[in-house]
């Protein structure tokens, strides 16, 4: 029986072996568990700067170390940044992360916030290619004004996104084959106050201009309108139509139950950590499943996802995220 081969010497029906045991370890145990955590009252709403946006910053790190990924930098999952804003009182007191931003802050009364991101690595054949899948795991903390609920717990916005990454980092590594090019591991901190995780990264990455591809998720748990429950946005760049094949083949291939709005955008520069990539240069995708009456509300709860189009969509994005480390070329 003929079969081709990969530049890296594997073969077309090995990495079809490999593909499926990363598929068959994506499950909605694994979903529940993750968002479950980050989104209980316990952990007040994930707000960046706050002891429990570091708590859960440990625990991915933990589950990372678990997983057997080595980190990023050196002996530390953390990168660790400061942010930095004017005064509260004071007109654009938006927090910022650019060194020269923070250079003028400093000559007047400021803010400081102390965040990490949380990073770890998938080494690949070619050392000195990268392909990035993040996600922000902060949301918006606690408002003890408001009446009843208090907590903005982020299941969706954006634990569910956190557990589709985490569990692609595990797939990789059921899969059991090294990916053609380095595959890192994002959690970013600090989006909700301004993609500051992602831009900060992005502003101190040496090998920025060897990143080849950024996968991106931002809340893709819930049912937009509940007639159409397979229904996700599949934003990517323009220029790279075979992401949007990639796709549409997958789900025939693997039975996915998505029903993909597919959005090419010539320069995916808005909505979320894509953003710090897209004014690269680098081309992203970006799963998103659209708004919801809870968005940026404490209802924003576990309980009212989809799981299984959760499920779906980390699959989905395992594939793409494949297509990335170990096409030669898109």
């Amino acid at each position: 029986m003929m079969c081709g081969v990969f530049q890296n010497g594997t073969s077309f029906i090995n990495a079809q072996t490999a593909i499926d045991r990363g598929l068959n370890s994506i499950n909605r145990v694994s979903a529940e568990a993750i968002i479950g955590f980050l989104a209980d009252d316990e952990l007040q709403g994930r707000e960046a700067g706050t002891i429990y946006s570091s708590i859960a910053a440990r625990y991915l790190a933990a589950s990372l170390k678990e997983a057997g990924i080595s980190p990023l930098y050196g002996d530390s999952y953390f990168q660790p940044f400061e942010a930095y804003a004017k005064e509260r009182q004071q007109k654009g007191a938006r927090w910022q992360v650019h060194p020269d931003s923070v250079n003028v802050f400093k000559k007047g009364t400021y803010r400081v916030l102390d965040m990490a991101n949380v990073l770890g690595i998938i080494p690949g054949e070619r050392t000195n290619e990268y392909v990035i899948v993040g996600a922000h795991f902060d949301h918006l903390g606690v408002d003890e004004t408001l009446a009843n609920d208090q907590i903005y717990n982020g299941a969706d916005d954006n634990a569910s996104g956190v557990s589709a990454v985490l569990q692609i980092a595990r797939a990789f590594k059921a899969s059991g084959q090294k990916p053609m090019r380095n595959v890192i591991i994002a959690f970013w901190d600090g989006e909700e106050k301004g993609l500051l995780g992602s831009r900060y990264f992005v502003q101190n990455c040496d090998f920025i201009n060897n990143v080849k591809g950024y996968l991106n998720f931002d809340m893709i748990g819930r049912n937009n309108k509940p007639d159409y429950p397979n229904h996700v946005v599949y934003f990517y760049t323009a220029s790279h139509p075979s992401f949007g094949q990639w796709l549409k083949d997958d789900i025939t291939r693997y039975g996915l139950r998505l029903e993909p709005d597919y959005r090419p955008w010539d320069r995916p520069v808005g909505g979320s950590d894509n953003a710090s990539f897209a004014v690269h240069d680098i081309p992203i995708i970006w799963y998103h499943t659209d708004g919801h009456p809870d968005y940026h509300q404490p209802s924003d709860h576990a309980d009212r996802l989809n799981w299984e189009k959760v499920v779906d969509i980390t699959k989905a994005s395992f594939l793409n995220v494949w297509n990335l480390a170990n096409e030669t070329d898109y």
